[in-house]
């Protein structure tokens, strides 16, 4: 019987070690690198199963009236107290969360479709498309986005669909020019000029190739475009143009912060969905960050 080769365990680990550094396994270990992004992401999970089980965490219904115990300040029967209705403002706090991160997820994943869409297509067709797209993204990055949605919100009426494509709208442009630049490196390369040989459609090699490989980038773009769309619906919904009461959002919330007897009497009312907006941004803020070191080729 003859002995194995001495060379065998140091080819399998040759092997594990290959298949260890696959792109994921890569992407993955930097962003363990990053405690901030991690902490990130386990605050935003429980920040969506809270919002998932508002009811029975909270135990209050959001919109239940009790003009008998309102303006009460935290205590053991209502954790953050109450509002000018008597309102549980933890339980709002919480339902709150399901409306501000839904606007925030919406918006952004609209502005990433709409970006991918027509950056891939500005790419690969070149010439007047391209720049027609580019024009039009510029057109768009020009304009004052809040101002924008103040005059959309006097015209069609605020709501909550009108908010969130309006932001998504106005947001595609940074994801477009991210796909539009992946396209332009990826359009003379072999494989792809070998399928336009072939005969294959634009929509084919922009679904097949250019947006996949697109991915990395775009998973960046759209945490921080989600951090942004919750910044922005905390706005307008503080404004009254989002969501409109008695549906809670973190934004009208804080809408009892404009009396100064409040802010210095009662910072139960504003404090928790203000700090709440804050920490959500920042969230999601530091899990871009931690996705960009990922999908960073210069990183180690």
């Amino acid at each position: 019987m003859t002995d194995l080769p001495a060379d065998l365990p140091a080819e399998s680990t040759s092997d594990a070690t290959v298949t260890a550094r696959t792109p994921w396994h890569t992407g993955l270990r930097r962003f363990r690198r990053h405690p901030l992004a991690l902490a990130s992401v386990v605050f935003l999970l429980l920040v969506i199963v809270a919002a998932v089980f508002a009811r029975p965490i909270a135990g209050f219904d959001p919109n239940a009236i009790d003009l008998l115990h309102a303006r009460e300040a935290p205590s053991g029967t209502h954790w953050l107290g109450t509002d000018p209705t008597g309102r549980d403002v933890f339980s709002r706090l919480l339902h709150a969360a399901r409306v501000s991160l839904g606007v925030g997820l919406a918006a952004a994943a609209l502005a990433v479709i709409l970006g991918a869409v027509l950056g891939s297509l500005a790419g690969l067709l070149g010439r007047w498309v391209d720049g027609v797209v580019m024009r039009l993204a510029d057109i768009f990055m020009s304009f004052p986005v809040v101002i924008v949605i103040v005059v959309i919100a006097g015209m069609l009426g605020p709501s909550v669909p009108t908010m969130i494509i309006a932001i998504g709208v106005f947001q595609w442009p940074v994801c477009g020019r991210i796909v539009r630049g992946v396209t332009l490196s990826l359009r003379e390369q072999e494989y792809l000029l070998a399928a336009r040989a072939a005969g294959a459609a634009s929509g084919w090699l922009m679904f097949r190739h250019v947006i996949p490989a697109a991915l990395p980038p775009i998973s960046v773009a759209a945490t921080f475009a989600t951090a942004q769309a919750i910044g922005l619906e905390a706005t307008f919904s503080f404004l009254g143009l989002g969501v409109q009461p008695p549906t809670a959002s973190w934004g009208n919330m804080l809408t009892d912060a404009q009396s100064l007897t409040v802010i210095a009497g009662q910072p139960w009312l504003w404090l928790s969905p203000g700090i709440a907006v804050a920490l959500t941004v920042l969230a999601v803020n530091f899990i871009g960050d931690g996705l960009r070191d990922a999908v960073d080729p210069r990183q180690t």
